[in-house]
């Protein structure tokens, strides 16, 4: 026994309460005997490498090149991407990918110098050494990855082989991605853990890893930007280490990362070209992101707890009679009856119907937190029925596995299961009849509190993992993708006609293809706003386009300088949800900070609103391309160092910058611009980048700049879909994209192209379709003419 662990489940029955003390301390035991008993023991290893090139096998899009003990399968695919998997290792099954794309008839497997191999495409080189080093070229021949040969380490005794895999970039190269980071978007030199994580507190920068974790590296240089996804489920580590750049040719010395897992397979995805490029090859690899409904646009309001149907009610009635646009209202898990997940509490909430269709009324929808615990209460009939559907997972001996979530004992479905998520998505129907419109997905890392180790379930607890069988070891960072998709799949039967919105705040590779994320439990504070910023940028990177923060923290009370600049950036992410703590902690709302604030706040909501068509058009084109709504500085200039390194500013789409106020007492501001000529969009004064520009940044509003000869669509004064054009620079042309949308169902509405250009004195926007130019169909208002 463990003297420290004893210590630690001693000061749990203390600290927790001495019923949910003793819970967590049981459980934490229990995983531990568990895993004694169902993993197998890591005794002596033996260390192996691929060996030399023994012979090759030509194949479609590639081949395999056997070594002496192992084997390297290569495949480049019709639209570039190149795939490649060691000891047999292949695409499929795999948790991320859609499908498998057409390998490229013209690749060819041909000798290289050495003694090694190379595949030619048309589009990439894939160099093979004769010891297994395998490198990744342009069509030039210019080095964008080069990966060393791997090293595994296999049990004598048998069972899962740990391996590593380290690689070498380009010495300007910087790296992103890796799923949600809170310690900045740029990922610094360090380690970072890829293992779903809860926190277990409110988190800022420092905390990692965090409930978003991929093994996606997004690495920008000079010579390319590339993709690369080691596709294993299994934990690891990633450690980083950017390059240094010599004053002479040839003393650069390279930036490494190096990838240590317990085990899975080795095999990787990667992809060259732009940004926008390797994003969208990736969508079509791991699926189209969820197309959200309109109303998931706007402005969502949560409380850590609302207390009953009353208090909804006045926090509505507060917003209308502060004339504060709101879209959605979410309720947490105290409005379950004893915090069964698909309950209500019919004390605090005896007309949850009726209070949803009276806030249907004005336009606002009702959204519940889903967490995959069931409370292990026979009677119940959530619990009965997994029991007899056999949903719940057991550990190596056959038991079901308890562990802790709310107040009491907890078991949890196997997600990995299709007839266990067939199940489950069969009680969202409940949901829907109680009116809830939208679901977000809470603790499905999936979390089970305990008082020492990890906070989740044994390793050795047993998953079906689609017929293949297996642990938590390898199910744990898919479980949140599985329970995404068993809501999205029911959804889809049980209201065909609707747009399912679903966010979690877990899961993994693919899980845009069911909805979005948000950031948990954020720390109330400057450092949590600059994660904010973090998180959602990293992430759609990671290829997951629609996510944001908790405005104004998860704990404690912000100041209203803090309040209004988190309001103020919210406003443009994706996911724009604020939080307000419960009323024994001082509420939240923006009414509560002062009329200064409340008047401010009014200002940053009726913009959101403005610009609902701009985040619909934006969220369409995600759909289509895979680009992120949310885009860093070098999004469009790659080439950009400056750009690079730039973390506290963003692109909104292609037409939009935005810069937050994320240090306190700032009334003015940095902006890095990117290439050619932006407008404040406040004051309408142009700017010519690329460049740094000192800005106005008063409490009142941040600095947000148009593109020139941008075609931003809005929400005019009438509610109908108008076109603000911002004045291309004189002898230039401009443009923009717009998708109008009924705001939900299925037709795919069509993309309408505008032009802007000069004509004499005035600006000219007209729309670019099949049939040549015509008028826009809808009201233009053109910008920025003062700036010439």
């Amino acid at each position: 026994m463990n003297g420290r662990d004893l210590v630690r489940s001693v000061k749990a029955v203390g600290s927790a309460g001495a019923a949910q003390g003793l819970r967590t301390a049981r459980a934490a035991w229990r995983r531990r005997r568990a895993d004694a008993a169902g993993l197998p023991p890591r005794g002596s290893e033996r260390a192996r490498v691929p060996g030399a090139v023994r012979h090759v096998e030509p194949g479609p899009g590639g081949g395999v090149v056997r070594f002496a003990r192992s084997e390297l399968r290569i495949t480049v695919a019709a639209n570039g991407a190149v795939f490649w998997g060691w000891d047999g290792a292949g695409p499929e099954p795999s948790y991320a990918l859609v499908g498998r794309p057409e390998p490229d008839p013209r690749a060819s497997l041909e000798p290289d110098k050495d003694g090694g191999w190379r595949v030619v495409a048309e589009r990439v080189t894939v160099v093979v050494s004769r010891h297994g080093a395998v490198e990744v070229l342009t069509p030039g021949g210019v080095s964008v990855r080069r990966e060393l040969p791997p090293r595994w380490w296999e049990p004598v005794g048998g069972g899962a082989s740990r391996w590593t895999q380290r690689s070498e970039v380009a010495a300007d190269a910087r790296f992103f991605g890796l799923g949600g980071r809170a310690s900045g978007v740029r990922l610094r030199a360090g380690t970072y853990r890829l293992w779903n994580t809860d926190p277990g507190r409110a988190f800022g920068p420092g905390d990692d890893p965090l409930s978003i974790t991929m093994p996606v590296q997004l690495v920008v240089a000079d010579a390319a930007t590339h993709l690369v996804f080691q596709d294993t489920s299994w934990d690891g580590t990633v450690t980083l280490r950017e390059g240094e750049e010599g004053e002479g040719s040839g003393h650069d010395r390279a930036g490494t990362s190096e990838l240590r897992m317990d085990g899975g397979p080795l095999r990787c995805w990667m992809m060259v070209g732009t940004p926008a490029r390797v994003l969208h090859i990736w969508a079509t690899l791991t699926g189209a992101p969820a197309l959200p409904p309109a109303w998931a646009l706007g402005h969502h309001h949560a409380r850590r707890g609302f207390g009953g149907e009353q208090e909804v009610r006045r926090v509505v009635a507060g917003y209308q009679e502060h004339d504060l646009p709101l879209d959605a209202v979410h309720l947490g898990i105290d409005h379950f009856d004893g915090r069964q997940v698909f309950t209500v509490d019919q004390e605090r909430y005896p007309k949850l119907p009726s209070l949803a269709e009276d806030l249907g009324r004005d336009g606002i929808r009702l959204v519940s937190v889903v967490g995959p615990a069931v409370m292990a209460e026979p009677g119940s009939a959530v619990y009965d029925s997994g029991s007899a559907e056999d949903a719940f997972v057991r550990d190596a001996s056959g038991r079901v596995v308890r562990g802790v979530a709310g107040r009491g004992e907890s078991v949890h479905p196997d997600f990995t299961h299709g007839r266990v998520r067939a199940w489950w998505g069969r009680m969202y129907e409940e949901r829907l009849g109680q009116g809830f419109a939208g679901f977000w997905h809470d603790m499905d890392e999936a979390t089970s509190f305990t008082a020492f180790g990890e906070s989740t379930l044994p390793r050795s607890a047993r998953h079906a993992l689609e017929g293949q069988g297996g642990d938590h070891r390898e199910a744990h960072n898919v479980y949140a993708l599985c329970m995404a998709r068993s809501a999205y799949e029911a959804l889809r039967e049980l209201a065909p006609e609707e747009r399912p919105f679903i966010f979690s705040r877990s899961g993994w590779a693919g899980m845009q293809r069911y909805g979005g994320a948000w950031s948990g439990g954020m720390a109330t504070g400057w450092p949590g706003l600059r994660a904010s910023l973090s998180l959602v940028m990293s992430l759609g990177l990671c290829g997951v386009p629609y996510s944001g923060p908790e405005v104004g923290g998860f704990e404690g009370n912000p100041s209203p300088e803090l309040y209004l600049r988190w309001l103020q950036l919210g406003a443009y992410l994706p996911l724009f949800r604020t939080h307000a703590r419960a009323r024994t902690g001082g509420g939240g709302e923006p009414w509560e900070f002062g009329a200064d604030v409340l008047a401010h706040a009014r200002g940053v909501l009726v913009e959101r609103r403005r610009l609902l068509p701009y985040f619909m058009t934006l969220a369409h084109l995600a759909r289509r391309t895979g680009a992120p709504y949310v885009r860093p500085l070098w999004w469009g200039a790659p080439e950009d160092r400056a750009l690079r390194d730039c973390e506290d500013a963003f692109l909104l789409g292609d037409c939009l910058l935005v810069a937050p106020v994320l240090d306190p007492g700032a009334e003015r501001r940095a902006v890095r611009l990117p290439r050619g000529r932006w407008y404040d969009t406040a004051t309408g004064q142009a700017y010519e980048g690329p460049c740094q520009v000192l800005v106005d940044a008063p409490l009142s509003r941040i600095p947000v700049l148009a593109r020139a000869g941008a075609v931003v669509p809005v929400r005019g004064d009438d509610g109908c879909l108008e076109l603000e054009a911002w004045a291309p620079a004189l002898g230039r042309t401009g443009g923009g994209l717009v998708v109008p949308d009924a705001g939900d169902g299925w037709e795919e509405p069509e993309i309408e192209r505008y032009v802007t250009r000069w004509e004499g004195t005035r600006v000219v926007v007209e729309r670019d379709g099949d049939d040549g130019v015509s008028e826009p169909p809808h009201p233009v208002r053109v910008r920025g003419l003062d700036g010439r």
